[in-house]
């Protein structure tokens, strides 16, 4: 079900018939975004991530999706949230960045960790995001090494505590 927001995007969970179009969000935004903070090599690797559909379909199975969309239905960005407050991604087209759409989208996997009954977010942020956590308060536990498809990436395990709830 789409439902609209007060930055005139809607929302709605994604589907397996979405991968298409996140497969290609995923690969344009870390070409085009994270290409300032990675080598060429790394952001290819790192793309390369996303050419699996059986991949996809398995991370639509752990997580709950959901997409920011335009004024006609096009996915500009997406996220997701596991019932464990693991935020396993938020990426956000390259046409929409710092329009909103990622702020939207933390708010509303935010709403999903409430549900779930999570007082704690965990996520694992590129150099790119890190500034973005940050200033939504979320911490640095550490900087890591995580491998991406052969090539270790440098990135942030980083988490946000909730004491009364994330929608207080």
């Amino acid at each position: 079900m789409e439902k609209k927001t007060s930055l005139n995007y809607s929302t709605r969970l994604l589907t397996e018939q979405d991968i298409p179009q996140m497969q290609s969000l995923f690969q344009s935004t870390v070409f085009y975004v994270n290409s300032k903070d990675y080598t060429k090599e790394e952001v290819e690797d790192w793309a390369s991530c996303g050419d699996s559909m059986e991949h996809w379909k398995g991370l639509l199975l752990k997580n709950s999706y959901i997409a920011a969309l335009d004024n006609w239905g096009n996915i500009i960005g997406f996220s997701s949230m596991n019932a464990d407050g693991y935020l396993h991604s938020l990426f956000v087209h390259k046409d929409w960045q710092r329009k909103g759409v990622a702020t939207l989208l933390l708010s509303e996997v935010e709403k999903m960790a409430d549900e779930y009954g999570v007082r704690k977010i965990s996520t694992e942020a590129s150099i790119t995001a890190r500034p973005f956590f940050e200033k939504r308060g979320y911490r640095v536990v550490k900087e890591q090494k995580a491998k991406a498809n052969r090539l270790y990436l440098t990135n942030f395990v980083m988490e946000r505590n909730y004491e009364k709830g994330l929608s207080d």
